[in-house]
């Protein structure tokens, strides 16, 4: 099915219509729809695969599978592996907690992996990440580490002997000292635990303990992120920032390390982050991510460059390619990325002499992505799910280019009534055209009026794609068995669609974003297919301050729900840990330019607001501080206007437990069924108190 605009569906609806009208019993079959929808908790159940690794002959693949665990509230993820030739496959781990970032040993004997189950070594921190390594046959995994920080990556050695990885350091014992004699508290921009990087050898097969890691970065000049040892295992080339902040990426640099003397030299030092060093085959020349000196790099395309291993001018190899790439690595023909195409996802290959770029994969309209890779780059394992298919592991030949399902996750979806996704598209106020993935039922009429709902994505750099999924915040796949249509636009500044796309809520938030989103359900109005009084909204994170702002902007919508949200910018600005958002999108601080903090704040229109508003946010909400959600709610309270604050304790800005997410779920679902279906809340239960029972009543 290729793109279209909202035209074509009405076409698509005709056969869907000459379908309904031949059934007999429509109560009956709305009984059977809803029979065959699936619950909140029963989304929140299906399992979902991710992060596929070949292995270096391609043999086998290792993945992960990550599930509902109610009993102790938590998604759980454990490694599968799967044989390429007979697709067979079976659980590598099945300890307590999860198991994930499964790596191959070169030779293809071991795979390391990182967990949080309960440690085998004597005095392991409890729940803490640590580094084991397993047979690939299988058998009983072996703890490499136990310190006192969760292990943030690994990576092998060419000669699959030793593993690099990195780490927080431990608290100094200053901190500790401090903290015995004040009591806890912090230091804003300060109190930093810097990430080091640490290798250590496999066990020998006779040795009763666990092997002795060696330190080879220290000190407190910078942070390591990323990196990767070079194809003789000489040095190994990582990213490090000035501090481990995440307000310090801009300072990210690419650096060598000689493992010999553990000697350091920067040899990539530009404006914006330079991350995720890459090895040419040959040793001589080292690929990066890079922000290629943009200061406004949270928005503008993200680069590959190349430079000399021994340091010297980089060159960007990418500079045609327009979007976002996702350095995967070096092979013998070329650099491998991955980037998203409009609402598609595909691998990429680019000539790094030629700057010539091709697309690998193949369907084109496919979301894949996670790729890796064998040794000699001929054969790739990845994730990846057609229009209305649920994402699975695939396993491929790369030229000519033939694929294989490694995994049956849809079948989970069998005997179940779900919504249709399709690519609609249409031209917002300044005649901008933007897209979005409509949902309708099975039985969508041209003879009928929807209630609509609008989900709203994050980022504003996230996208969405007509695939199916698990419902997460908001039970999409009910609503629309509920007889609603849901449009998701990808609004202005959403991936996908190239850098100028990107850039044009820059000093446009909410303003522009909101032109794109009324436009949608302007369009879908003109088509008679939406009853234009019964419209929501609803969004997380940056859709949650776009639906703050149809809150505070509109009187056309007759419900919202903002989750996570943003409500005024200055708010947000002073306690956010990622300050440079807003500079980089309005281009100023609230102090040089309040004005365009007010234009792009959805609190400024709060006069304009009588829309119904549930709220809901993380307790420890860091990303967007919940003060967003307080003053929001209090506004809307002061206006008259029906507002519910809903506040998860303990959680941050994901709401990342499955009791949760439920919870978060079934708050949306019976907001919007009060206000578009208009069902009767729900009253509070209470219990009668009776009179205790006399003296006299007990002889009775």
């Amino acid at each position: 099915m290729r793109k279209v605009s909202l035209l074509p569906v009405a076409l698509a609806a005709c056969a869907l219509l000459a379908f309904s009208a031949g059934a007999q019993d429509s109560g009956k079959a709305a009984k059977a729809a809803a029979s065959a929808t699936p619950s909140i908790d029963q989304s929140l159940e299906w399992k979902r695969v991710f992060n596929p690794k070949i292995s270096p002959d391609g043999k086998r693949v290792v993945y992960e599978v990550q599930k509902a665990n109610w009993e102790e509230n938590a998604f759980e993820t454990s490694l599968w592996i799967a044989d390429v030739a007979t697709g067979e496959s079976h659980a590598l781990t099945s300890a307590k907690k999860s198991s994930t970032d499964a790596a191959w040993s070169p030779d293809g004997k071991w795979i390391a992996f990182l967990s949080d189950r309960p440690g085998q070594l004597k005095d392991t921190p409890e729940g803490k990440v640590q580094l084991y390594v397993i047979s690939a046959d299988g058998g009983e995994a072996q703890q490499l580490t136990k310190g006192e920080s969760d292990i943030g990556a690994l990576e092998w050695a060419p000669d699959s002997r030793r593993i690099a990885f990195a780490v927080l350091d431990p608290e100094p014992k200053a901190l500790k000292d401090r903290k015995e004699k004040y009591g806890e508290y912090f230091v804003v921009h300060a109190d930093y635990q810097m990430a080091h990087l640490w290798i250590i050898e496999l066990p020998d097969a006779t040795a009763n303990a666990a092997p002795e890691a060696k330190r080879l970065t220290e000190g407190n000049s910078f942070s390591v992120g990323s990196f990767a040892w070079s194809p003789d295992g000489s040095r190994i080339a990582f990213s490090a920032q000035k501090d481990s902040d995440i307000i310090s990426a801009f300072s990210n640099d690419i650096y060598v390390l000689k493992v010999a003397d553990n000697s350091v030299k920067k040899i990539v030092d530009t404006p914006g982050p330079d991350t995720d060093p890459k090895w040419s085959p040959d040793g001589k020349r080292i690929a990066y991510q890079t922000a290629a000196g943009s200061k406004y790099f949270y928005y503008t395309n993200g680069r590959i460059a190349v430079v000399p291993a021994e340091g010297g001018t980089p060159e960007i190899v990418t500079a045609s390619f327009d979007e976002d790439t996702r350095l995967i690595d070096w092979g013998p023909d070329g650099i491998y990325f991955e980037a998203e195409q409009k609402t598609y996802a595909h691998l990429f290959r680019v000539n790094p002499e030629s700057r010539a770029v091709e697309k690998l994969d193949a369907p084109d309209h496919a979301v894949a992505f996670g790729f890796s890779f064998t040794r000699d780059f001929k054969h790739a394992a990845f994730r990846a799910a057609g229009e209305n298919e649920y994402g699975e592991i695939y396993a491929a030949s790369v030229a000519p280019w033939q694929s294989k399902k490694l995994t049956a996750m849809g079948d989970q979806l069998k005997g179940f009534t779900l919504a249709r996704r399709e690519v609609i598209s249409w031209k917002s106020a300044d005649g901008t055209t933007i897209e979005g993935v409509l949902y309708t039922p099975p039985d969508f009429s041209l003879r009928k009026k929807y209630p609509l709902l609008v989900v709203v994505h994050g980022g504003p750099t996230g996208v969405d794609q007509p695939v199916l999924d698990a419902d997460r915040y908001y039970p999409i796949e009910r609503f629309v068995a509920r007889g609603a249509l849901v449009v998701r636009p990808n609004y202005r500044g959403s991936a996908g669609y190239g850098d100028k796309f990107r850039a044009l809520n820059v000093r446009n938030l909410g303003v522009g974003d909101y032109a794109d989103v009324i436009s949608g359900v302007d369009a879908l109005i003109a088509k008679g297919w939406v009853d234009k009084d019964r419209v929501g909204a609803m969004g997380w994170s940056q859709g949650g301050y776009i639906s703050a702002f149809i809150t505070a902007s509109s009187d056309r919508f007759k419900a919202v729900s903002v989750g996570a949200g943003i409500s005024d910018w200055m708010t947000y600005y002073a306690n956010t840990d990622i300050t440079p958002f807003t500079p980089q999108y309005l281009h100023a601080t609230p102090w040089d330019d309040p004005e365009i903090y007010k234009k792009t704040s959805p609190i400024s229109y709060i006069a304009n607001a009588k829309t119904p508003t549930l709220i809901q946010h993380g307790e420890n909400d860091r990303r967007v501080p919940i003060p967003n959600s307080y003053e929001l709610r209090q506004a809307l309270e002061d206006r008259g206007v029906p507002v519910k604050m809903v506040v998860y304790k303990g959680f941050g800005h994901g709401i990342t437990k499955p009791k949760q997410q439920r919870a978060v779920m079934e708050e949306n679902e019976k907001w919007f069924a009060q206000y578009i279906w208009g069902e009767k809340p729900e009253e509070p239960k209470t219990t009668e108190l009776k009179a205790p029972e006399s003296k006299a009543d007990d002889k009775k």
